[in-house]
């Protein structure tokens, strides 16, 4: 995919149309994709750099703690909670059941969605690793590529100091450590960035491949579908139904694969249309309007809970403050396409019930959220961006570890 930063259509400094959405598609020069990407890495090495620095450093922490409690780090971060369910299903394909220990609650690996699975049964096919390992040597690769997105997405909006911050703040988030561990959310972070960065830049065939495939990785890529598909009706409508036939195209791409699956899952269960949303009621997930956000936070000020509770509150409590800043505080708005996605996702995590401690998790696709924050830290002056810098790494490294070596609830 070519990645030159040149506005198509009528647009303005920011890469969207006047009308706040996304850049209509027309023919334009670019340059030779090899060259383009080229030039897009070279202008995020920097960031990327500093990414790197940031997550290995995290991981170092995780391992020298991992080790001094008896633990092997390479299981910490391959072989945990989630991890252990798709490793099962790259090994032996879907079908596996278990029922708690009170028996009220029967959980299926039907509710984890196939994209991940797959990459790990077929890079342990290739290469002389584990299951285990595979999925790490995936997420490694998956985080960069996502860092990368997000520069490109932040470079083309606010430039590329604002864009380093936000790589670098991403990188350093208290519950990061998920970047570095066998888990989906970096595939779904690099798809979800890259499919925005296409639509900003008018390659819709990309963002509609991009969104389906995203759609096949975690059930909460609905927000991505939703933020293509709208931003693509945007230039339906704002063109009277004479968009290019691109652009109709990536609005019907865009939902195949998390619909694909969602049938699937129905068809297997005998209920097409809600055979799947039983296979995530029986692990008490649900989008009840917040309501189960709501009594759980009524019983975290009421009794006392593990560490990992309260802080779960106080990152979800954050990202709905940062998100009204995307909305209503800052100077140039992001473009249609990224508050879709942004303001979806905040409403997925915060509107679902269930596993409240996975909020943090669910949030951290939203790297739109850190733009308001990141273009302060571009202005502000170097040794107040450095104390914010150097504050979140210290609460990075030690929650981060706190949650792989020590914490008793799943991420």
């Amino acid at each position: 995919m070519s990645v030159d930063t040149t506005p198509v259509g009528t647009t303005d400094d920011s890469g969207t149309d006047r009308t706040g959405g996304p850049a209509r598609a027309r023919p334009a020069a670019r340059p030779r994709t090899r060259d383009a990407l080229r030039a897009s890495l070279r202008r995020a090495a920097p960031a990327l750099a500093l990414f790197a620095a940031a997550r290995l450093t995290g991981m170092l922490v995780v391992s020298l703690w991992a080790w001094h409690v008896g633990r092997s780090p390479m299981r910490a971060l391959g072989q945990s909670w989630d991890s252990l369910w798709y490793t099962r299903i790259a090994q032996h394909g879907y079908g596996h059941t278990r029922v708690l220990e009170d028996g009220a609650v029967l959980q299926s690996d039907l509710a984890f969605f196939p994209l991940y699975p797959g990459l790990i049964r077929s890079v342990s096919h290739v290469l002389p690793v584990t299951p285990g390992g595979a999925g790490l040597l995936i997420s490694w690769l998956a985080a960069g590529v996502a860092a990368w997105g997000v520069f490109v997405v932040a470079d083309r909006l606010y430039g590329h100091r604002a864009a380093t911050f936000t790589v670098v703040l991403w990188g350093l988030l208290p519950h990061s450590v998920v970047l570095s561990m066998a888990y989906t959310e970096p595939v779904f972070v690099a798809l979800s960035a890259w499919a925005l960065y296409a639509v900003l830049t008018g390659r819709w065939l990309w963002a509609g491949a991009l969104a389906a495939l995203a759609g096949l990785s975690r059930p909460n890529a609905v927000a991505l579908v939703a933020a293509v598909v709208v931003a693509a009706l945007w230039v339906i409508v704002g063109q009277r139904g004479r968009a290019p036939w691109r652009v109709w195209a990536a609005a019907a791409l865009a939902p195949l694969g998390w619909a694909a699956y969602v049938c699937y899952v129905g068809i297997r269960k005998g209920d097409p249309l809600g055979g799947y949303f039983a296979v995530q009621a029986g692990w008490t997930s649900r989008f009840d309007f917040g309501m189960g956000t709501f009594r759980y936070v009524r019983h975290l000020v009421s009794a006392p809970e593990h560490f990992g509770f309260p802080m779960a509150l106080v990152i979800t409590g954050t990202a709905v403050l940062l998100l009204a800043l995307l909305l209503c505080g800052m100077e140039r708005r992001p473009p249609l396409p990224l508050l879709v996605y942004s303001t979806a996702l905040v409403l997925i995590a915060v509107g679902g019930a269930g596993y409240f401690e996975s909020k943090p998790r669910f949030l951290l696709p939203a790297f739109p959220l850190l733009f308001p924050l990141a273009c302060a830290m571009a202005k502000a002056r170097p040794r107040a961006a450095f104390v914010v810098t150097a504050a979140l790494a210290v609460l990075s490294m030690g929650y981060g570890t706190y949650l792989v070596t020590v914490a008793p609830m799943p991420m």
